[in-house]
Protein backbone atom coordinates (compact mmCIF):
# COMPACT_ATOMS: atom_id res chain seq x y z
CA UNK A 1 0.00 0.00 0.00
CA UNK A 2 1.45 3.39 -1.01
CA UNK A 3 1.99 6.25 1.41
CA UNK A 4 -0.71 8.30 -0.29
CA UNK A 5 -3.24 5.52 0.02
CA UNK A 6 -2.15 4.85 3.58
CA UNK A 7 -3.40 8.15 4.98
CA UNK A 8 -6.45 8.72 2.79
CA UNK A 9 -9.41 9.89 4.79
CA UNK A 10 -12.81 11.32 3.92
CA UNK A 11 -15.11 13.36 6.14
CA UNK A 12 -18.35 14.79 4.76
CA UNK A 13 -19.79 18.26 5.29
CA UNK A 14 -22.95 16.66 6.69
CA UNK A 15 -20.87 15.04 9.45
CA UNK A 16 -19.18 18.39 10.11
CA UNK A 17 -22.50 20.21 10.52
CA UNK A 18 -23.86 17.42 12.74
CA UNK A 19 -20.77 17.58 14.99
CA UNK A 20 -21.01 21.37 15.26
CA UNK A 21 -24.67 21.13 16.29
CA UNK A 22 -23.78 18.38 18.80
CA UNK A 23 -21.08 20.58 20.34
CA UNK A 24 -23.48 23.52 20.61
CA UNK A 25 -25.88 21.24 22.51
CA UNK A 26 -23.03 20.12 24.77
CA UNK A 27 -22.24 23.77 25.51
CA UNK A 28 -25.85 24.22 26.65
CA UNK A 29 -25.66 21.12 28.84
CA UNK A 30 -22.40 22.28 30.45
CA UNK A 31 -24.03 25.58 31.36
CA UNK A 32 -27.19 23.95 32.74
CA UNK A 33 -25.47 21.00 34.43
CA UNK A 34 -21.88 21.83 35.48
CA UNK A 35 -21.23 18.14 36.24
CA UNK A 36 -21.77 17.38 32.56
CA UNK A 37 -18.31 18.82 31.84
CA UNK A 38 -16.69 15.94 33.78
CA UNK A 39 -18.71 13.38 31.80
CA UNK A 40 -17.83 15.13 28.54
CA UNK A 41 -14.15 15.11 29.50
CA UNK A 42 -14.17 11.41 30.41
CA UNK A 43 -16.01 10.39 27.23
CA UNK A 44 -13.70 12.21 24.82
CA UNK A 45 -10.59 10.93 26.67
CA UNK A 46 -11.82 7.37 26.40
CA UNK A 47 -13.03 7.80 22.83
CA UNK A 48 -9.69 8.92 21.39
CA UNK A 49 -7.65 6.36 23.30
CA UNK A 50 -10.05 3.63 22.18
CA UNK A 51 -9.92 4.78 18.54
CA UNK A 52 -6.11 4.80 18.51
CA UNK A 53 -5.97 1.26 19.94
CA UNK A 54 -8.62 -0.41 17.75
CA UNK A 55 -8.29 1.46 14.46
CA UNK A 56 -6.28 -0.20 11.66
CA UNK A 57 -2.57 0.53 11.57
CA UNK A 58 -2.88 2.72 8.48
CA UNK A 59 -5.26 5.11 10.29
CA UNK A 60 -3.62 5.37 13.73
CA UNK A 61 -1.71 8.55 12.84
CA UNK A 62 -5.02 10.18 11.90
CA UNK A 63 -6.62 9.51 15.27
CA UNK A 64 -3.51 10.50 17.22
CA UNK A 65 -3.57 13.89 15.50
CA UNK A 66 -7.35 14.22 15.75
CA UNK A 67 -7.26 13.50 19.47
CA UNK A 68 -4.42 15.94 20.14
CA UNK A 69 -5.98 18.73 18.08
CA UNK A 70 -9.30 18.27 19.86
CA UNK A 71 -7.77 18.37 23.33
CA UNK A 72 -5.54 21.38 22.80
CA UNK A 73 -8.61 23.31 21.66
CA UNK A 74 -10.68 22.07 24.64
CA UNK A 75 -8.08 22.91 27.30
CA UNK A 76 -9.54 26.24 28.50
CA UNK A 77 -13.07 24.82 28.42
CA UNK A 78 -12.13 22.00 30.78
CA UNK A 79 -10.17 24.38 33.00
CA UNK A 80 -12.95 26.95 33.31
CA UNK A 81 -15.66 24.35 33.97
CA UNK A 82 -13.59 22.10 36.23
CA UNK A 83 -14.15 19.08 33.99
CA UNK A 84 -10.53 17.95 33.70
CA UNK A 85 -8.57 15.79 36.13
CA UNK A 86 -6.07 18.55 36.91
CA UNK A 87 -4.93 21.90 35.55
CA UNK A 88 -2.12 20.72 33.24
CA UNK A 89 -3.93 17.58 32.06
CA UNK A 90 -4.20 18.53 28.37
CA UNK A 91 -0.43 18.82 27.97
CA UNK A 92 0.13 15.42 29.55
CA UNK A 93 -2.68 13.91 27.51
CA UNK A 94 -1.12 15.19 24.28
CA UNK A 95 2.21 13.69 25.39
CA UNK A 96 0.39 10.39 26.05
CA UNK A 97 -1.22 10.43 22.59
CA UNK A 98 2.13 11.19 20.96
CA UNK A 99 3.68 8.33 22.92
CA UNK A 100 0.97 5.97 21.69
CA UNK A 101 1.59 7.18 18.17
CA UNK A 102 5.31 6.53 18.48
CA UNK A 103 4.62 3.04 19.83
CA UNK A 104 2.36 2.11 16.92
CA UNK A 105 3.88 4.14 14.10
CA UNK A 106 7.45 5.04 15.07
CA UNK A 107 9.27 8.30 14.39
CA UNK A 108 11.50 9.65 11.64
CA UNK A 109 15.25 9.20 12.01
CA UNK A 110 15.60 12.81 10.83
CA UNK A 111 13.80 14.06 13.95
CA UNK A 112 16.97 13.77 16.07
CA UNK A 113 17.24 17.58 16.64
CA UNK A 114 14.16 17.30 18.83
CA UNK A 115 15.87 14.58 20.90
CA UNK A 116 18.67 17.08 21.40
CA UNK A 117 16.08 19.74 22.26
CA UNK A 118 14.58 17.55 25.00
CA UNK A 119 18.01 16.72 26.41
CA UNK A 120 18.88 20.43 26.55
CA UNK A 121 15.94 20.98 28.91
CA UNK A 122 17.42 18.69 31.57
CA UNK A 123 20.21 20.94 33.00
CA UNK A 124 17.61 23.54 34.04
CA UNK A 125 16.02 20.90 36.29
CA UNK A 126 19.38 20.14 37.89
CA UNK A 127 20.07 23.84 38.49
CA UNK A 128 16.57 24.33 39.92
CA UNK A 129 17.12 21.52 42.42
CA UNK A 130 19.86 23.63 44.03
CA UNK A 131 18.37 27.13 43.70
CA UNK A 132 14.61 26.94 44.37
CA UNK A 133 13.65 27.94 47.89
CA UNK A 134 11.14 26.32 50.23
CA UNK A 135 8.45 28.83 49.19
CA UNK A 136 8.20 27.17 45.76
CA UNK A 137 7.37 23.48 45.50
CA UNK A 138 10.14 21.96 43.39
CA UNK A 139 8.05 19.35 41.58
CA UNK A 140 5.07 21.55 40.71
CA UNK A 141 7.20 24.58 39.81
CA UNK A 142 9.43 22.62 37.44
CA UNK A 143 6.51 20.72 35.95
CA UNK A 144 4.63 23.98 35.33
CA UNK A 145 7.38 25.57 33.23
CA UNK A 146 8.60 22.40 31.48
CA UNK A 147 5.32 20.61 30.67
CA UNK A 148 4.78 22.89 27.68
CA UNK A 149 8.30 22.51 26.22
CA UNK A 150 8.20 18.73 26.75
CA UNK A 151 4.78 18.62 25.06
CA UNK A 152 6.32 20.46 22.12
CA UNK A 153 9.28 18.06 21.99
CA UNK A 154 7.09 14.94 22.08
CA UNK A 155 4.71 16.36 19.45
CA UNK A 156 7.58 17.41 17.20
CA UNK A 157 9.25 13.99 17.45
CA UNK A 158 6.07 12.25 16.37
CA UNK A 159 4.92 14.71 13.69
CA UNK A 160 8.29 15.28 12.05
CA UNK A 161 8.05 14.18 8.40
CA UNK A 162 4.87 12.19 9.16
CA UNK A 163 2.90 11.81 5.93
CA UNK A 164 -0.71 12.95 5.88
CA UNK A 165 -2.96 14.02 3.01
CA UNK A 166 -4.31 17.54 2.59
CA UNK A 167 -7.76 16.23 3.43
CA UNK A 168 -6.54 14.86 6.76
CA UNK A 169 -4.82 18.18 7.48
CA UNK A 170 -8.12 20.00 6.90
CA UNK A 171 -9.90 17.66 9.30
CA UNK A 172 -7.20 18.17 11.94
CA UNK A 173 -7.97 21.89 11.76
CA UNK A 174 -11.72 21.16 11.83
CA UNK A 175 -11.27 19.09 15.02
CA UNK A 176 -10.02 22.23 16.74
CA UNK A 177 -13.26 24.06 16.00
CA UNK A 178 -15.62 21.62 17.76
CA UNK A 179 -14.68 22.18 21.44
CA UNK A 180 -14.19 25.89 20.74
CA UNK A 181 -17.81 26.05 19.53
CA UNK A 182 -18.81 24.35 22.80
CA UNK A 183 -16.80 26.90 24.78
CA UNK A 184 -18.32 29.79 22.80
CA UNK A 185 -21.84 28.49 23.50
CA UNK A 186 -21.00 28.23 27.20
CA UNK A 187 -19.59 31.79 27.20
CA UNK A 188 -22.78 33.23 25.68
CA UNK A 189 -24.88 31.49 28.34
CA UNK A 190 -22.45 32.25 31.18
CA UNK A 191 -22.35 35.95 30.26
CA UNK A 192 -25.29 36.86 28.01
CA UNK A 193 -24.95 40.62 28.62
CA UNK A 194 -21.50 42.05 27.98
CA UNK A 195 -22.59 45.59 28.89
CA UNK A 196 -23.33 44.60 32.47
CA UNK A 197 -19.82 43.38 33.25
CA UNK A 198 -17.47 45.55 31.18
CA UNK A 199 -16.49 48.64 33.14
CA UNK A 200 -12.82 49.06 32.19
CA UNK A 201 -10.41 48.16 29.41
CA UNK A 202 -8.60 45.48 31.40
CA UNK A 203 -8.89 41.83 30.37
CA UNK A 204 -12.22 40.63 31.72
CA UNK A 205 -12.81 37.36 33.57
CA UNK A 206 -16.61 37.57 33.44
CA UNK A 207 -16.67 37.63 29.62
CA UNK A 208 -14.13 34.78 29.65
CA UNK A 209 -16.28 32.32 31.57
CA UNK A 210 -14.71 33.22 34.92
CA UNK A 211 -11.32 32.01 33.70
CA UNK A 212 -8.08 33.57 32.40
CA UNK A 213 -8.94 35.92 29.50
CA UNK A 214 -5.53 35.46 27.90
CA UNK A 215 -5.93 31.69 27.52
CA UNK A 216 -9.58 31.91 26.48
CA UNK A 217 -8.80 34.59 23.90
CA UNK A 218 -5.93 32.51 22.50
CA UNK A 219 -8.14 29.48 21.88
CA UNK A 220 -11.01 31.57 20.54
CA UNK A 221 -8.47 33.04 18.13
CA UNK A 222 -7.54 29.50 17.10
CA UNK A 223 -11.24 28.89 16.50
CA UNK A 224 -11.42 32.00 14.32
CA UNK A 225 -8.66 30.55 12.16
CA UNK A 226 -10.24 27.08 11.95
CA UNK A 227 -13.62 28.50 10.91
CA UNK A 228 -12.00 30.84 8.37
CA UNK A 229 -10.29 27.83 6.78
CA UNK A 230 -13.63 26.03 6.68
CA UNK A 231 -15.29 29.07 5.12
CA UNK A 232 -12.71 29.32 2.34
CA UNK A 233 -12.01 25.67 1.58
CA UNK A 234 -15.05 23.65 2.65
CA UNK A 235 -18.10 25.87 2.06
CA UNK A 236 -19.25 25.12 -1.47
CA UNK A 237 -22.96 25.64 -0.82
CA UNK A 238 -24.78 28.79 0.29
CA UNK A 239 -25.93 27.03 3.45
CA UNK A 240 -22.36 26.13 4.46
CA UNK A 241 -21.13 29.64 3.74
CA UNK A 242 -23.82 31.21 5.94
CA UNK A 243 -23.39 28.51 8.60
CA UNK A 244 -19.64 29.05 8.91
CA UNK A 245 -19.97 32.85 8.67
CA UNK A 246 -22.33 32.88 11.66
CA UNK A 247 -20.02 30.59 13.66
CA UNK A 248 -17.03 32.77 12.81
CA UNK A 249 -18.87 35.92 13.86
CA UNK A 250 -19.94 34.37 17.18
CA UNK A 251 -16.44 33.12 18.06
CA UNK A 252 -14.85 36.43 16.98
CA UNK A 253 -17.27 38.44 19.10
CA UNK A 254 -16.49 36.41 22.21
CA UNK A 255 -12.75 36.76 21.51
CA UNK A 256 -13.02 40.55 21.22
CA UNK A 257 -15.04 41.06 24.40
CA UNK A 258 -12.52 39.17 26.53
CA UNK A 259 -10.49 42.37 26.02
CA UNK A 260 -7.39 40.18 25.77
CA UNK A 261 -5.74 41.19 22.51
CA UNK A 262 -3.16 38.43 22.15
CA UNK A 263 -5.55 35.77 20.87
CA UNK A 264 -7.16 38.09 18.32
CA UNK A 265 -3.82 39.30 16.99
CA UNK A 266 -2.66 35.67 16.80
CA UNK A 267 -5.77 34.80 14.78
CA UNK A 268 -5.17 37.68 12.37
CA UNK A 269 -1.58 36.53 11.82
CA UNK A 270 -2.72 32.96 11.11
CA UNK A 271 -5.52 34.03 8.77
CA UNK A 272 -3.29 36.47 6.87
CA UNK A 273 -0.60 33.82 6.36
CA UNK A 274 -3.21 31.29 5.20
CA UNK A 275 -4.80 33.71 2.70
CA UNK A 276 -1.44 34.74 1.23
CA UNK A 277 -0.47 31.10 0.68
CA UNK A 278 -3.75 29.92 -0.88
CA UNK A 279 -3.91 32.99 -3.11
CA UNK A 280 -0.35 32.39 -4.27
CA UNK A 281 -0.93 28.74 -5.21
CA UNK A 282 -4.35 29.27 -6.84
CA UNK A 283 -5.18 29.66 -10.52
CA UNK A 284 -6.79 32.77 -12.00
CA UNK A 285 -10.43 31.70 -11.59
CA UNK A 286 -9.76 30.44 -8.06
CA UNK A 287 -8.14 33.78 -7.20
CA UNK A 288 -11.33 35.55 -8.23
CA UNK A 289 -13.35 33.31 -5.92
CA UNK A 290 -10.87 33.93 -3.10
CA UNK A 291 -11.23 37.70 -3.50
CA UNK A 292 -15.02 37.42 -3.24
CA UNK A 293 -14.63 35.35 -0.06
CA UNK A 294 -12.11 37.87 1.31
CA UNK A 295 -14.66 40.64 0.74
CA UNK A 296 -17.27 38.62 2.66
CA UNK A 297 -14.71 37.98 5.42
CA UNK A 298 -14.09 41.73 5.72
CA UNK A 299 -17.85 42.33 5.94
CA UNK A 300 -18.09 39.70 8.72
CA UNK A 301 -15.17 41.29 10.55
CA UNK A 302 -16.54 44.83 10.28
CA UNK A 303 -20.01 43.75 11.42
CA UNK A 304 -18.62 41.80 14.39
CA UNK A 305 -16.37 44.71 15.37
CA UNK A 306 -19.32 47.14 15.23
CA UNK A 307 -21.48 44.85 17.40
CA UNK A 308 -18.65 44.42 19.92
CA UNK A 309 -18.21 48.21 20.12
CA UNK A 310 -21.93 48.64 20.75
CA UNK A 311 -22.18 45.87 23.33
CA UNK A 312 -19.08 47.06 25.20
CA UNK A 313 -20.04 50.74 25.09
CA UNK A 314 -16.88 51.43 23.09
CA UNK A 315 -14.48 49.75 25.53
CA UNK A 316 -13.32 47.22 22.94
CA UNK A 317 -12.24 50.11 20.71
CA UNK A 318 -10.43 51.76 23.62
CA UNK A 319 -8.65 48.51 24.44
CA UNK A 320 -7.33 48.05 20.91
CA UNK A 321 -6.33 51.72 20.77
CA UNK A 322 -4.38 51.22 24.02
CA UNK A 323 -6.60 53.63 25.91
CA UNK A 324 -8.30 53.41 29.28
CA UNK A 325 -12.06 53.64 29.81
CA UNK A 326 -11.88 57.46 29.69
CA UNK A 327 -9.98 57.46 26.39
CA UNK A 328 -6.58 58.34 27.85
CA UNK A 329 -3.59 56.62 26.26
CA UNK A 330 -1.90 54.00 28.45
CA UNK A 331 1.85 54.27 28.96
CA UNK A 332 2.60 50.53 28.71
CA UNK A 333 1.04 48.81 25.70
CA UNK A 334 2.45 45.45 26.89
CA UNK A 335 0.49 45.56 30.20
CA UNK A 336 3.61 44.77 32.22
CA UNK A 337 5.03 42.09 29.94
CA UNK A 338 7.91 44.26 28.74
CA UNK A 339 9.11 44.78 32.31
CA UNK A 340 9.05 41.00 32.88
CA UNK A 341 10.96 40.45 29.63
CA UNK A 342 13.69 42.92 30.62
CA UNK A 343 13.96 41.37 34.08
CA UNK A 344 14.37 37.89 32.63
CA UNK A 345 16.95 39.08 30.12
CA UNK A 346 18.93 40.47 33.03
CA UNK A 347 18.75 36.99 34.55
CA UNK A 348 20.32 35.65 31.36
CA UNK A 349 23.13 38.23 31.48
CA UNK A 350 23.87 37.38 35.11
CA UNK A 351 23.81 33.60 34.47
CA UNK A 352 24.75 33.15 30.80
CA UNK A 353 25.95 29.54 30.81
CA UNK A 354 23.30 27.34 32.46
CA UNK A 355 20.81 30.05 33.42
CA UNK A 356 18.95 30.33 36.71
CA UNK A 357 17.17 26.99 36.37
CA UNK A 358 13.53 26.05 35.85
CA UNK A 359 11.26 28.57 37.64
CA UNK A 360 14.41 30.42 38.74
CA UNK A 361 13.04 33.82 37.75
CA UNK A 362 9.91 33.14 39.80
CA UNK A 363 12.23 32.60 42.77
CA UNK A 364 14.09 35.81 41.98
CA UNK A 365 10.87 37.87 41.78
CA UNK A 366 9.64 36.30 45.02
CA UNK A 367 12.86 37.30 46.81
CA UNK A 368 12.92 40.82 45.33
CA UNK A 369 9.25 41.80 45.35
CA UNK A 370 7.56 39.20 47.53
CA UNK A 371 5.32 38.14 44.62
CA UNK A 372 5.25 34.95 42.53
CA UNK A 373 4.85 36.13 38.93
CA UNK A 374 5.05 33.63 36.06
CA UNK A 375 6.67 34.58 32.78
CA UNK A 376 4.50 35.66 29.85
CA UNK A 377 7.27 35.26 27.29
CA UNK A 378 8.74 31.86 26.45
CA UNK A 379 11.73 33.31 24.63
CA UNK A 380 12.95 35.36 27.60
CA UNK A 381 12.15 32.42 29.89
CA UNK A 382 14.30 30.07 27.80
CA UNK A 383 17.21 32.51 27.90
CA UNK A 384 17.00 33.27 31.62
CA UNK A 385 16.34 29.72 32.83
CA UNK A 386 18.56 27.79 30.36
CA UNK A 387 21.30 30.28 29.49
CA UNK A 388 23.27 29.51 26.32
CA UNK A 389 21.45 26.17 26.09
CA UNK A 390 18.30 28.24 25.66
CA UNK A 391 19.90 29.98 22.68
CA UNK A 392 20.62 26.58 21.13
CA UNK A 393 17.02 25.50 21.82
CA UNK A 394 15.73 28.57 19.98
CA UNK A 395 18.02 27.85 17.02
CA UNK A 396 16.56 24.34 16.74
CA UNK A 397 12.97 25.54 17.12
CA UNK A 398 13.28 28.29 14.52
CA UNK A 399 15.45 26.75 11.83
CA UNK A 400 14.43 23.08 11.80
CA UNK A 401 10.88 23.79 10.50
CA UNK A 402 12.36 25.95 7.75
CA UNK A 403 14.55 23.02 6.77
CA UNK A 404 11.59 20.69 6.32
CA UNK A 405 9.73 23.44 4.45
CA UNK A 406 12.55 23.54 1.89
CA UNK A 407 11.81 19.94 0.89
CA UNK A 408 8.00 19.95 1.10
CA UNK A 409 5.78 22.96 0.43
CA UNK A 410 2.39 21.25 0.44
CA UNK A 411 1.49 22.28 3.98
CA UNK A 412 -0.63 25.37 3.25
CA UNK A 413 -0.88 26.09 6.99
CA UNK A 414 2.88 25.98 7.64
CA UNK A 415 3.29 29.71 8.26
CA UNK A 416 -0.06 29.92 10.06
CA UNK A 417 1.00 27.22 12.53
CA UNK A 418 4.41 28.75 13.14
CA UNK A 419 2.85 32.23 13.36
CA UNK A 420 0.46 31.02 16.06
CA UNK A 421 3.30 29.38 17.99
CA UNK A 422 5.51 32.46 17.85
CA UNK A 423 2.74 34.94 18.65
CA UNK A 424 1.39 32.88 21.54
CA UNK A 425 4.71 32.19 23.26
CA UNK A 426 5.37 35.94 23.22
CA UNK A 427 2.22 36.92 25.12
CA UNK A 428 1.21 33.77 27.02
CA UNK A 429 4.40 31.67 27.19
CA UNK A 430 3.31 28.00 27.09
CA UNK A 431 0.48 28.06 29.60
CA UNK A 432 -1.62 25.98 27.22
CA UNK A 433 -0.75 23.05 24.95
CA UNK A 434 -1.91 24.69 21.71
CA UNK A 435 1.34 26.46 20.68
CA UNK A 436 3.33 23.26 21.30
CA UNK A 437 1.06 21.09 19.17
CA UNK A 438 0.54 23.60 16.35
CA UNK A 439 4.30 24.03 16.11
CA UNK A 440 4.54 20.28 15.55
CA UNK A 441 1.84 20.37 12.85
CA UNK A 442 4.14 22.59 10.81
CA UNK A 443 6.54 19.62 10.61
CA UNK A 444 4.07 17.28 8.86
CA UNK A 445 4.86 15.99 5.37
CA UNK A 446 1.66 16.81 3.49
CA UNK A 447 0.97 14.72 0.38
CA UNK A 448 -1.13 15.47 -2.67
CA UNK A 449 -3.94 12.96 -2.71
CA UNK A 450 -4.83 11.93 -6.22
CA UNK A 451 -8.26 10.54 -7.04
CA UNK A 452 -8.24 6.84 -7.98
CA UNK A 453 -8.05 6.07 -11.67
CA UNK A 454 -11.30 4.93 -13.20
CA UNK A 455 -10.91 2.47 -15.99
CA UNK A 456 -13.57 1.97 -18.61
CA UNK A 457 -15.06 -1.52 -18.54
CA UNK A 458 -13.75 -3.79 -21.28
CA UNK A 459 -16.26 -4.44 -24.10
CA UNK A 460 -17.88 -7.82 -23.95
CA UNK A 461 -16.62 -10.34 -26.43
CA UNK A 462 -19.20 -11.54 -28.94
CA UNK A 463 -20.59 -14.98 -28.25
Amino acid sequence: MSAKQRYRYRFTNDAYVALIVLHIIMGIFINLLPEFSTLYFAVVCGFFIFKIIVTPQREKVIWVLFGASYFVAAESLFRMTGGGLFYEFSKYFVILLMGMGMFYDGISGKAYPYFIYLILLVPAVVVASTTLGYELNFRTSVAFVLSGPVCLGASALYCYNKKVSKEVLLQIVACMSYPIVTMTTHLFLFNPSVKEVLTSTGSNFATSGGFGPNQVSTLLGLGMFALTVRFFLKSRTLFLKIFNMLLLAAVSFRALVTLSRGGVFGALIMIAAFLVIIYGVSKYRQKQQIMVSVFLLIVIGFTTWTISLNQSSGLVGNRYSNEDALGREKKDISTGRLELFVHEFEGFKDNPFLGVGASGMKQARLEEDGNIVASHNEISRLLSEHGLLGVLILVILIFKPLDIRSTNRNNIFFYSFLGFWFATINHSAMRIAAPAFLYALALLHVTNEKPPLRRKPSPELPA
